[in-house]
């Protein structure tokens, strides 16, 4: 009975690195990027 228990455990720590690993490598993980602009005073006398 132990070791089912271990088996599925196994199992379950396999397919959660196999789908972790696929997220990373086909999942869209790039930030969006946009152009900002500020206005900037400067006391330059």
């Amino acid at each position: 009975m132990v070791g089912r228990i271990l088996k599925m455990v196994l199992v379950l720590a396999v397919l959660g690195f196999a789908g972790l690993t696929g997220y990373a490598y086909l999942g869209d993980l790039s930030p969006s990027q946009s152009q900002v602009t500020v206005p900037v005073t400067l006391n330059a006398d």
